[in-house]
């Protein structure tokens, strides 16, 4: 009797134990879904590269497998997509947004149309910490930025338009430093900024290193200028405020540069369940730092750097924590464009 009844014990005891298991790889949030990156600019550029590539190696971290698709959302220099995240799609998980990094200055200095608040934002973490450099065609005689200060020559600078580092990283450069720039706007994409400086339409360009990387070993163009950020390759350039001839000039070029760490920034909306988040941040992390993934991005030519959700939420609160008379400084050079 008592045979049996170890016998039956030992029966619930593996029931039990399986259950809680069943139950786990049921109630996958994500299992059958679908996923959308909504990329806030066009597709070519950095942004749109580097979503395509985790949504190719995503889906085998996240419980469930679910599909992840990339949909392009250009407008407003990423305003756009960054509004319909936070507003209009459901706190469920099912879409992430990653637009342009500079979307916390846009808050910080009260852009019209900005309908969010990035402090509220699910943050899942970011792809990859960015530098700006500004790189011009390699055939021009500038082996340097000094040299092309000196010279006094005009120098055509392709830009997407206010509020990205295509266009604000030269206007401080013009501002401050005294190179004569000539900054022509309206590109809808760095990848569109590219083909015009193959066309000779245009110098060069401002962007990040990484997304640069290809055309600089190219010899398409030459690195001049960078951020305070720095990668392998191009330690040795000049820091923009390192060249700043005042302390105001220092402060705008640092605010501008802050940013840049955050790099490539996924989130999802508002009030999505504390469990996906942790699910998504958990699939992310592990997403960047696959064999397979990095081969890919090596061979691409692109750089991916996990950075955490935690960590990307605390600079942007810094940025938001800025005095007042430093945003109204930044604010006269700093705009963004619709």
């Amino acid at each position: 009797m008592l045979f049996r009844s170890s016998i039956a014990l030992v029966a619930l005891l593996a029931l039990a134990l399986a259950a809680p298991r069943t139950g786990i790889a049921q109630s996958s949030p994500f299992e059958g879904k679908t996923i959308t990156i909504v990329v806030g600019f066009k597709t070519g550029g950095g942004y749109d590269r580097t979503a395509r590539i985790l949504a190719r190696h995503l889906p085998k971290h996240i419980p469930g497998k679910p599909t992840v698709i990339v949909q392009n959302m250009p407008g407003a220099n990423s305003i756009t997509a960054a509004n319909h995240v936070y507003n209009v799609a459901k706190p469920d998980g099912l879409t992430l947004g990653t637009f342009n990094r500079n979307l916390v200055l846009a808050q910080l200095t009260s852009v019209p149309g900005v309908k969010y608040d990035m402090r509220k934002f699910a943050w899942i973490g970011s792809a990859a910490s960015e530098t700006t450099i500004l790189a011009i065609r390699a055939d021009l005689p500038y082996k340097s930025f000094e040299e092309m200060r000196q010279s006094g020559k005009t120098v055509v600078i392709g830009a997407t338009g206010p509020g990205a580092n295509t266009y604000d990283f030269p206007l401080l450069l013009k501002e401050f430093l005294g190179v004569n720039l000539k900054i022509v706007s309206g590109y809808s994409s760095s990848a569109d900024i590219m083909l015009a400086i193959e066309r000779k339409e245009v110098d060069g360009r401002a962007g990040s290193y990484t997304s640069m990387l290809q055309f600089i070993e190219r010899n398409l163009v030459r690195p001049l200028v960078r951020a305070r950020a720095a990668e392998p390759g191009i330690e040795k350039l000049p820091v923009d405020e390192d060249l700043a001839p005042n302390p105001r000039a220092r402060a705008i070029m640092a605010l501008r540069s802050a940013p840049e760490v955050i790099g490539r920034p996924y989130v999802t909306t508002p009030g999505t369940p504390e469990n996906v988040v942790r699910i998504l941040r958990e699939a992310f992390r592990s997403a960047i730092k696959d064999p397979q993934l990095l081969a890919e991005a090596e061979k691409a030519k692109m750089e991916f750097e996990y950075i955490g959700g935690d960590e990307t939420l605390k600079i942007v609160n810094e940025v938001l924590a800025q005095p007042k008379d430093i945003v109204e400084a930044f604010s006269q050079y700093i705009k963004f464009g619709e």
